[in-house]
């Protein structure tokens, strides 16, 4: 997959939105080794308007950037430490994620808003966690179904991220197609100054 200076850019763009998205900080739950994080919202979006390859590349940007120190993630987290720990396979199921969504959101030549829902929810809900439960499971030495359950308390915050996902990525779809490459067509836009009427004229002399 090569990319353009113009890919480059976009996704450095987004690199930097999942690093904003963590700005707000972490929500620890009791009972989890895995806290809430807003910057799932930024892996639906990446992978929703950038596609597959380009959204997945956004999320390693970023993570290249947590591993050589930079404190990016959701409560001023960063280092080759947070790889090792319960949320390593959250990380790792990012860059999945980001790519399941993009491949089937943009997996028509055109946007639509429940293919874009649909990306979000198996790309930036269950991809992730079929990444993320099993390696947290392992790291904390609980058994996987166990681990499961106890995820499940992520499901209706992740479910209002895919909302917020979808609302935001057509909104953007119809304000700036641009943003999205070339790979989709851009919506069609009514004409704003409708063409005049053209009225026959019956009378072939001319007027004074």
């Amino acid at each position: 997959m090569k990319f353009d200076v113009r890919d480059l850019a976009r996704i450095a763009v987004f690199a930097a939105i999942i690093a904003v998205l963590g700005i707000p900080g972490a929500i620890p739950i009791f009972g989890n080794a895995v806290p809430i994080t807003a910057q799932t919202l930024g892996i639906m979006l990446a992978g929703a308007v950038l596609g597959a390859w380009r959204g997945a590349a956004a999320v390693v940007v970023f993570l290249l950037l947590v591993l050589v120190g930079l404190p990016l993630l959701s409560g001023g987290h960063g280092g080759a430490g947070v790889f090792v720990g319960p949320t390593a396979g959250y990380l790792f199921g990012w860059i999945l994620g980001a790519f399941v969504t993009g491949a089937i959101v943009h997996a028509g030549r055109r946007l639509t808003w429940w293919r874009t829902a649909l990306g979000c929810v198996v790309g930036g809900i269950l991809a992730v966690y079929a990444v993320g439960v099993p390696v947290q499971a392992l790291v904390t030495h609980l058994p996987l179904g166990a681990t499961a359950l106890s995820s499940t308390v992520f499901l209706p915050g992740d479910a209002l991220k895919a909302v917020v996902a979808t609302l935001v990525t057509m909104a953007l779809w119809r304000a700036y197609p641009r943003a999205f490459g070339d790979a989709l067509r851009a919506p069609a836009r009514a004409s704003a100054e409708p063409a005049a009427a053209t009225v026959p004229d019956d009378n072939p002399l001319p007027r004074p």
